[in-house]
């Protein structure tokens, strides 16, 4: 990937839907919570608007703690559905276990994650019939205590309904929670046609770390508890992290634009519908293969190394040979066009002759 500093443009940028910017009316929102003075601490019209929406999205009362990563929200998460002797089983692909230098564990004050495995990202539902059995009641082991589960996953697919299901049924006959790591929430959304109730409270999750940075946010993202006996650990949780914002006002600007008149559905749906497009261009080339079908924004393909090489000489940034060699990884956002997405097959094209 290339490490220049400089401001890369859209028709370049493909590493992570973290490199785009914020959408207009985000951006818009924020200058406005930026006059005048509001209450500290989410005691704002705009948090309490937040609750408000996503109450009405989820159809259901729910608990709403806006933070400035991912990561918090992850971490929080889970520290509140797990002592220090449990253990997190998530997929080896997940962001928890590979992408947050130890945060979960950190929160959670030392709760091991514990991988099972399963094919194109996701958690086979046979391994984890058998991980939350094992070593119960054992004194000398972690105990297991929630599964984690990625939706849209690390590598693009996304969990069906029937699946999210499956696994939180084995979690909970077993007396274990279920935790939702939402980064790409909107982008597997978009792909299920589901409701946000659907594809979270009424599937079995507890806890969703409900992503909005990488889908036209600037700094914001909230942990959402569909469990209301879990909101005064979480609170002083939130607190306790340096996550209770003073000005909380900004993190909430910022999600309540996202969830006004469906911008974060259009968006996400723009960034899935790049991909696809993407995906199809990418199949024609002679020497490129795209490895699985992507569900969400993510895709990964196989490209000669002339085309990498040539790729990068251009500017363009992605990641590649991080998986294996001749593996690259692309992602589209909401702010890629038709025209960025056609000038990338394009000069992959002219690198493959």
């Amino acid at each position: 990937m290339s490490t220049t500093t400089d401001i890369v443009p859209s028709n370049r940028a493909f590493s992570s839907d973290n490199m785009a910017g914020a959408s207009p009316e985000i951006a818009q929102a924020v200058a406005a919570a930026a006059a005048g003075h509001a209450l500290p601490y989410g005691n704002d019209p705009f948090t309490g608007s937040v609750r408000h929406r996503l109450s009405e999205v989820f159809e259901r009362e729910v608990e709403v703690f806006p933070v400035s990563t991912g990561t918090a929200a992850n971490g929080l998460g889970l520290a509140t559905l797990t002592p220090p002797w449990g253990s997190v089983l998530c997929h080896p692909d997940s962001h928890i276990n590979n992408d947050e230098c130890g945060a979960p564990e950190f929160f959670t004050n030392g709760a091991k994650l514990v991988t099972v495995p399963g094919d194109d990202s996701k958690i086979d539902p046979d391994a984890l019939r058998e991980a939350v059995r094992r070593k119960i009641g054992d004194v000398h082991s972690v105990q297991p205590t929630v599964v984690s589960i990625s939706q849209a996953t690390e590598s693009g697919s996304v969990y069906t309904l029937g699946e999210i299901r499956r696994l939180a049924t084995i979690a909970k006959d077993a007396g274990l929670r279920v935790h939702m790591d939402g980064a790409r929430f909107a982008n597997a959304l978009d792909h299920l046609g589901a409701t946000p109730a659907e594809m979270t409270w009424k599937a079995g999750i507890d806890v969703l770390s409900f992503g909005a940075t990488k889908n036209g946010a600037m700094t914001a993202d909230a942990i959402v508890s569909f469990d209301p006996a879990l909101a005064t650990e979480l609170a002083f949780r939130a607190k306790r992290a340096g996550q209770l914002a003073s000005k909380m006002r900004f993190h909430a600007a910022q999600l309540d634009a996202y969830l006004t008149d469906g911008l974060w559905l259009r968006n996400a749906r723009h960034a899935n519908a790049m991909a696809t497009r993407l995906g199809d261009g990418l199949k024609a080339i002679p020497g490129t293969e795209l490895l699985g079908s992507p569900q969400a924004n993510i895709l990964f393909c196989r490209l000669p190394q002339q085309a990498t090489e040539g790729l990068l000489a251009e500017g363009y940034t992605f990641y590649h040979d991080r998986w294996a060699p001749g593996i690259v990884r692309l992602v589209t956002s909401f702010s890629h066009t038709p025209e960025d997405i056609d000038q990338l097959l394009d000069a992959a094209r002219r690198h493959t002759r």
